[in-house]
């Protein structure tokens, strides 16, 4: 593979970046690679070290990522007035002490609900799931009864199981709707 910048050497760096929620890989040869890529490490064989690599990778974050970061470091060392509970202590216990740490700690949650679920606001339940768990069960108890029927000999039975059975599974496959 050639590079994608000089289009001279061959490619021996890929870099991926998400742009846009898309993953997007550049091919570049070394030395294009070390004036775009924000880790510049001299091109030798050694091994980098884990505090060459995170000192790069902060200088390359903007000012304002930095400040950010460090005030969110801040505020993790920050306790509730009335129980005592540490930002860091509410992460390893995975709840609060008493009704005012929300108010204490209501800075950092934003960025831990956006790293545990999709977003920040709440969408509620889907009823949809409910019914879709329901049929499910449904289906299993209906199999054990078919199970039951065939052992007993009653083919009569097993067959309306197994007809129950194949309505239940198509609505699950339809998402819960019904079918005409």
């Amino acid at each position: 593979m050639i590079c994608g910048h000089c289009k001279q050497r061959p490619a021996n760096v890929t870099v991926t970046q998400i742009q846009n929620e898309q993953k997007v890989e550049r091919h570049y040869c070394e030395i294009c690679a070390a004036q775009f890529h924000p880790f510049q490490f001299e091109a030798s064989n050694e091994p980098v070290s884990i505090h060459q690599f995170i000192s790069n990778w902060l200088n390359f974050l903007p000012a304002s990522t930095t400040k950010e970061i460090k005030q969110a470091t801040e505020k993790k060392t920050t306790n509730c007035p009335t129980c005592g509970l540490t930002y860091r202590q509410f992460l390893k216990q995975g709840k609060f002490g008493c009704e005012n740490c929300y108010e204490t700690f209501s800075g950092q949650l934003p960025q831990l609900l956006e790293r545990i679920q999709a977003g920040t606001k709440h969408v509620g339940f889907k009823e949809q799931t409910i019914s879709i768990e329901k049929i499910k069960y449904q289906i299993e108890t209906l199999r054990e009864q078919l199970q039951r029927a065939i052992l007993a000999e009653h083919f009569e039975d097993a067959a309306k199981f197994r007809d129950e059975i194949r309505l239940l599974e198509s609505k699950v496959n339809l998402g819960g709707e019904e079918q005409s």
